[in-house]
């Protein structure tokens, strides 16, 4: 009598995040205006100019986690994760204050602003995703880019303390991303295993979202620098 083969583990929230943050990690010798900020020879210039397109990207941004977090209403661990995610947006908005007020922009400047495309593609992508993304895949993407967006937060905002010499709170909002984020990291691993549970989750397709989430924060880097 032939015996059945045993079942495969299921994998697991922490297992499946884990694998998205090595496999999507980004080359970082590709984002040459963090290299020449770290090395302190990016003009000051560009931090006036980041601050700019993140007021843009910031607000964007929030909505997209908003309607995702509706989305997914019905799916509470998951519809959590996002609540969560839009409201570090708005916190983060308030930390963006000191980066603007130290490279002396205006309200004025802010408001009138003319974003560059290359700088607004990661939040347009990040739109259409929560427009027809499945929310436990989204949130795989968005821990592998988090992971890479909060190591790349904490090299800039280093730089800009010893090249720089910017006050701490023009720094805040890089070491808001910078630091570790145990609820939000907590919050991911119960909507993914909620998603995984329900059979929601497709981890291949997430990496997809992933490496396009990768590719167009590394263009919000390289639209800055020109």
């Amino acid at each position: 009598m032939a015996r059945c083969a045993p079942e495969a583990p299921r994998p697991t929230a922490v297992a499946v995040l884990d694998d998205a943050v090595r496999v999507l990690a980004p080359d970082t010798d590709a984002n040459r205006l963090v290299a020449r900020i770290e090395a302190g020879t990016a003009p000051r210039s560009v931090f006036a100019t980041f601050a700019l397109e993140q007021h843009q990207v910031i607000a964007t941004d929030r909505l997209s986690f908003q309607h995702l977090a509706r989305r997914a209403d019905g799916d509470p661990p998951v519809a959590d994760f996002f609540d969560l995610l839009a409201q570090g947006e708005a916190h983060a908005l308030k930390q963006l204050a000191g980066l603007a007020d130290a490279c002396e922009l205006t309200e004025r400047e802010i408001a009138g602003y003319r974003p560059r495309p290359g700088c607004q593609a990661y939040p347009s992508y990040a739109a259409r995703l929560a427009l027809g993304g499945e929310p436990a895949d989204v949130t795989i993407a968005l821990t592998a880019n988090f992971a890479a967006w909060g190591a790349t937060c904490a090299t800039v905002e280093a730089a800009m303390r010893e090249h720089y010499a910017f006050p701490e709170a023009a720094r805040a909002f890089f070491g808001f991303f910078a630091e570790p984020a145990p609820a939000v990291g907590e919050q991911a691993r119960m909507a993914v295993q909620h998603g995984l549970d329900t059979g929601q989750a497709q981890p291949a397709l997430a990496h997809r979202y992933g490496r396009l989430l990768q590719a167009y924060e590394l263009m919000f880097w390289d639209t800055v620098a020109d």
